[in-house]
């Protein structure tokens, strides 16, 4: 044994949350409650969390000073871009490592939230107004979570007999500015949808926030879905039609189930999909003909 380690059994147990870098960080909805899950769960446990900033764009290089099993008891990821290679190395290191918000049918743990059957719960609200124009503000199609989201979509109008109309679908990013584009593209163009589905909380308010600017009311003119029930997203008087994702929860469940890894007493692969809570708001109604 190193002079420098410290026998498990003399020290508590210390779990890396991995968050990666991205635009507005500091001010991200989905980072702020992954944080808060795994600080809940550390605290019940009395186990130590360290939070571990890295670069999207690179996965080489910054895992090689975690993978340490005689200091680290086990990695928990917010999210990995679906770069699972990443984390064939953690298990190659013997360390319990839990992944949150990526669904796979390949045997890793993972904990995730439904976000395809959310996503399609919405196309299905809007349909059952009456709504057949329905567009879409996407996510960052670069994470599972945004993907999803709009595979969701997708299914909702198949499902409903209505046509994937390219045109009707805008990138968002989960950021304000790229959604404000795109909602202006969706709402000037001359077959403007009657509704939009917008995959967070931030780009729904973007979208309401644009409509107001064109002469357009939520929700007589256009009905607005989210998803977040992020109450800091907006604060413009219209109580948002979304979806309540358990974030906290998810990161809670991730934490206590590397706890139960690391004593050896979990049965693997682990894997748990939660349900996103639909919230009907005051951003919907039926489309006036």
């Amino acid at each position: 044994m190193s002079k420098k380690t410290i026998p498990r059994k003399n020290r508590k147990s210390i779990f890396v949350l991995i968050i990666p870098r991205f635009e507005d960080l500091a001010n991200s909805f989905y980072a702020g409650e992954v944080t808060k899950g795994a600080n809940i769960a550390a605290s019940r446990l009395d186990v130590d969390i360290l939070i571990h900033l890295v670069d999207r764009k690179d996965h080489s290089n910054w895992l090689n000073g975690l993978l340490v099993p005689d200091f680290i008891d086990g990695l928990l990821f917010a999210d990995i871009d679906r770069d699972w290679d990443v984390v064939k190395r953690a298990i190659r290191c013997a360390i319990p490592t839990m992944v949150l918000n990526n669904p796979t049918v390949e045997p890793f743990n993972c904990i995730a939230i439904d976000n395809r059957r959310a996503a399609r719960q919405a196309v299905e609200h809007l349909i059952s107004l009456g709504h057949q124009k329905i567009a879409t503000v996407a996510g960052d199609l670069s994470t599972q979570a945004g993907q999803d989201r709009l595979e969701g979509y997708y299914e909702g109008l198949i499902a409903a007999g209505l046509p994937k109309d390219k045109a009707y679908v805008k990138k968002g990013g989960f950021l304000r500015t790229p959604a404000r584009t795109a909602a202006q593209a969706l709402l000037k163009d001359g077959n403007r949808p009657t509704a939009i589905f917008a995959a967070s909380d931030v780009m729904a308010y973007e979208v309401i926030a644009v409509a107001k600017t064109l002469g357009l009311n939520v929700p007589e003119n256009l009905s607005v879905i989210g998803f977040d029930n992020n109450l800091e997203a907006g604060a413009d008087g219209v109580r948002l039609t979304t979806f309540e994702q358990p974030i906290v929860d998810m990161a809670r469940l991730g934490i206590e189930s590397l706890f139960q890894m690391s004593l050896g007493l979990a049965k693997l692969p682990m894997k748990i999909l939660l349900e996103a809570r639909f919230i009907k708001g005051q951003s919907t109604a039926n489309p006036k003909i």
